[in-house]
């Protein structure tokens, strides 16, 4: 299967798509661009909030407004009145890390890790925010964060840090918040690219975006890479189920580190795709803090 191009929106840096049902919309955001886009696939209207930071992943909250992972801090956020409220710094005694990709659990807490955009050196954390504004470190010792995602019931955590060329899994205790026996479920090592931005499907597969792979793949619950969707672009970054019936996949993309000659050869780069992979996804709970 391939993806289409939806919303040819060139963004910098595409990153951290989810379907918000409540104003029946995809979410993202332009991390380089420094912007929140969102689009209704029924009347293919477009939004984009122009932010004063690098926005890199956010989400609804159950009583308005945002939780935002800006790249050195969390924060709720009104996008009406543009009244930020600090959570707390990311890593402030650290210049090199910044926070990178994350979602909301089942129970609506915030879960975020970071990446070190400088040395890649592995000393970046894995953070959770929960519904009381708490902020609780989950793990250290991560490169570039990404994957997060929970498996339908709550009960599993997926992750990756990219580098590693790997996907793995916790068990998630969904009373506390807690991981506990990582273990890998896939390899990368022989997939053209690196596992980004992932999202579940209702059926317990994750799907991931591969970075400079050209592809999103879904890794079925024995661990197997079990489908394929081409994305005509270099670097899809990140996917999530959407639409009234959360059977269409939404794919986006990024332009960054790509030279004038890749982006003549693909001048969509940093697009929204679609696709209808022929399964449904669940859709994320919103923050409940």
């Amino acid at each position: 299967m391939r993806a289409a191009l939806v919303l040819d929106c060139k963004n910098q840096h595409g990153e951290g798509v989810f379907w918000n049902p409540e104003d029946g919309r995809v979410w993202w955001t332009d991390i380089e661009g420094q912007s929140i886009w969102s689009f209704d696939p029924e009347d293919e209207k477009t939004a984009n909030i122009p932010m004063r930071d690098r926005v890199c992943c956010f989400a609804p909250r159950q009583n308005g407004g945002m939780i935002v992972a800006f790249a050195d801090r969390v924060s709720l956020f009104d996008s009406q009145t543009g009244q930020e409220d600090k959570i707390a710094d990311y890593q402030p005694e650290n210049g090199e890390t910044r926070l990178n990709d994350g979602r909301t659990d089942r129970q609506g807490r915030l879960i975020v890790g970071g990446m070190n955009e400088v040395t890649g050196a592995a000393d970046a954390e894995v953070l959770r925010i929960d519904h009381d504004l708490t902020v609780t470190t989950l793990f250290g010792g991560v490169s570039c964060a990404n994957s997060t995602c929970f498996s339908p019931d709550g009960e599993t955590m997926y992750f990756a840090d990219t580098p590693d060329r790997e996907i793995v899994a916790f068990d998630y205790e969904i009373s506390t918040g807690n991981v506990s026996r990582r273990r890998s479920i896939a390899s990368f090592a022989e997939e053209p690219g690196l596992p980004d931005g992932s999202c579940v499907d209702a059926d317990g597969g994750v799907w991931n975006a591969e970075w400079e792979g050209h592809r999103v793949v879904r890794v079925a619950p024995d661990g197997r890479i079990d489908r394929v969707i081409e994305v005509p672009v270099w670097k899809p970054t990140c996917c999530a189920f959407g639409g009234p019936e959360l059977d269409t996949l939404f794919i986006t993309s990024s332009r960054l580190m790509s030279d004038e000659d890749a982006l003549a050869r693909e001048p969509h780069s940093g697009g929204l795709f679609a696709v209808k992979p022929g399964v449904r996804g669940v859709a994320d709970a919103p923050f409940r803090g």
